[in-house]
Order: C-alpha cells, then sequence, then structure tokens
C-alpha cells in the first residue's frame, strides 16, 4: 500500500469507490448468513454441500471486508499537488521514445485500474513517475526491454 506514517495514501474517488465496495461486500455477507442459515440444516450424511459452498463464500467475503475496512480507517486522503512534484493523485502526461503520448493517473495499488489509465504508485512506471516533474526523462524496463519516457505535463 502506498504509505506514510502508516497511512494508506488514497485519491478522494478511490476512497469513495473503497467505501462503495465494502458497503456491498456487508450487504453480500448479510445475504450470506441468510442462506446459510436456511440451508444449514444437515442431511443424513452431515452438513449439506451448498451450506459448506455459502460458509467458504462467507470467509472470502469477510476478508475482504477486513481488508478495505484497514484501508480506509488507515486512509489519508491525498490533495492537490501545487508544486508539479509527482505523486499519488497526480495526473500526468508523458512522451514515450516511440513519439506517442500517454496521459496517466497515479494512484494506489488499491485504485489501480490499467484500462481506465489508473496506474499503481508500486507498478514499475508508476514508481519511475514518482518524485519526478516536467522534462525528467527516465526509462522502464519492460518485457519489450528499455521504454524512455519524458514528462511533457503534470495536470
Amino acid at each position: 500500500m502506498s504509505t506514510i506514517n502508516n497511512k494508506t495514501l488514497l485519491t478522494q474517488a478511490g476512497f469513495l469507490e473503497l467505501d462503495s465496495q465494502l458497503a456491498i461486500f456487508r450487504q453480500k455477507r448479510d445475504h450470506l448468513i441468510t442462506q446459510i442459515e436456511e440451508v444449514a440444516l444437515p442431511d443424513e450424511n452431515g452438513e449439506d454441500g451448498l451450506a459448506t459452498q455459502l460458509k467458504e463464500e462467507l470467509e472470502v467475503v469477510n476478508e475482504k471486508i477486513t481488508h478495505l475496512e484497514e484501508a480506509l480507517v488507515n486512509a489519508e486522503i491525498v490533495t492537490e499537488n501545487k508544486n508539479g512534484i509527482i505523486q499519488v493523485g497526480s495526473r500526468v502526461k508523458v512522451a514515450i521514445a516511440n513519439g506517442s503520448e500517454k496521459e496517466f493517473n497515479i494512484v494506489s495499488h488499491l485504485e489501480s485500474d490499467p484500462a481506465a489509465n489508473k496506474i499503481s504508485d508500486r507498478s514499475p512506471l508508476g514508481q519511475a513517475l514518482m518524485g519526478k516533474k516536467v522534462n525528467d526523462q527516465f526509462n522502464v524496463e519492460a518485457p519489450v526491454g528499455s521504454i524512455t519516457y519524458k514528462i511533457t505535463a503534470v495536470l
């Protein structure tokens, strides 16, 4: 997790999304408990297979709830960075050595969504971007080899 003094760094949107996920998992937990209670009567061979499956699913849901609660309790919402130094919450435009340009949002690993150009600060590119500013140039190792990037804007 992106942390400073044991705090999880999250964007405001990321915090709200995790809070929404937590509410959904809590509802799912309540539904699973109800289902387990309905099918918990064992058959002649012992516990019903469906009850066992539901209990396993409940265990997974409870783990997700615990993880989300810990993240939210320890969350620190990042504020807009006005000094141009890239951090969690920054939106960055980079020029790639092949001539193309890409825009990324730097987020915590809990918020990452590469398809939406939200890259984790823990990813190789995210780590390389952290602390940089406009006109900095750097390389990132990728499966296709080393890729050179130049920061053209911190938005």
